[in-house]
């Protein structure tokens, strides 16, 4: 099996890019993490890359005239890595169009809500505070809106009564670190496309036995 070149963006902790790493990376999928790029000199991810040997950069915006230059040259070095698709895994900058546009629907994010449902920060604050009894995660691709791209998988998750933000954020993440990397390999796999008709909609064909 040819190898699927995977790039994750990550701000902060980068627990999801470990799951990448620990579930996917280097085993029978043929998936392997090429990069870890992050707008965060030290951001925990970037030393997660670098304990698994994964090349890793950074592009704080202090070094770049402006967003759509540091995305040109972050867009420039995640090609000279070979990825083949692009995680956002808590990368808290948004994209410039012209990144979007340069990878369409290679570009994909895990979001701790079911959108619709309370796209934008703190998702799991407004479920709460909205009350809702079942909150979830997904992953989606990304366009040029905020959280508004193709959905390709999500999974709920119950609000307990209690409405303990700690233990809710427990449960969102600890789903996002499994349906993160599905989306991940069904992509690798050739299983998910979107509607040519409907840009809207996500097709995920069924895996040969």
């Amino acid at each position: 099996m040819s190898r699927f070149g995977v790039a994750v963006l990550a701000s902060g902790t980068g627990t999801n890019l470990q799951a990448i790493l620990d579930q996917l990376h280097g085993q029978e999928e043929g998936v392997a993490v090429v990069g870890v790029a992050s707008d965060k000199p030290g951001a925990e991810a970037l030393e997660r890359a670098r304990g698994a040997q994964v090349p890793a950069a950074t592009f704080p915006a202090s070094e770049h005239p402006d967003r759509e230059a540091r995305d040109a040259a972050m867009a420039d070095w995640l090609e000279g890595a070979g990825a083949d698709l692009i995680v956002l895994a808590g990368y808290m900058q948004l994209l410039s169009p012209e990144f979007v546009g340069r990878f369409r629907n290679r570009i994909i994010n895990v979001h701790p809500a079911l959108l619709p449902s309370f796209a934008g920060i703190d998702a799991v604050g407004q479920a709460i505070e909205h009350g809702v009894r079942v909150t979830g995660v997904t992953v989606h691709f990304v366009d040029e809106g905020v959280d508004s791209g193709p959905i390709i998988l999500q999974r709920a998750v119950p609000v307990r009564p209690g409405r303990d933000r700690d233990e809710l954020e427990d449960a969102i993440h600890r789903t996002e670190h499994a349906l993160l990397p599905e989306a991940v390999r069904m992509i690798a796999a050739g299983r998910v496309s979107v509607d040519s008709a409907n840009g809207r909609v996500v097709t995920i064909r069924q895996q040969r036995t």
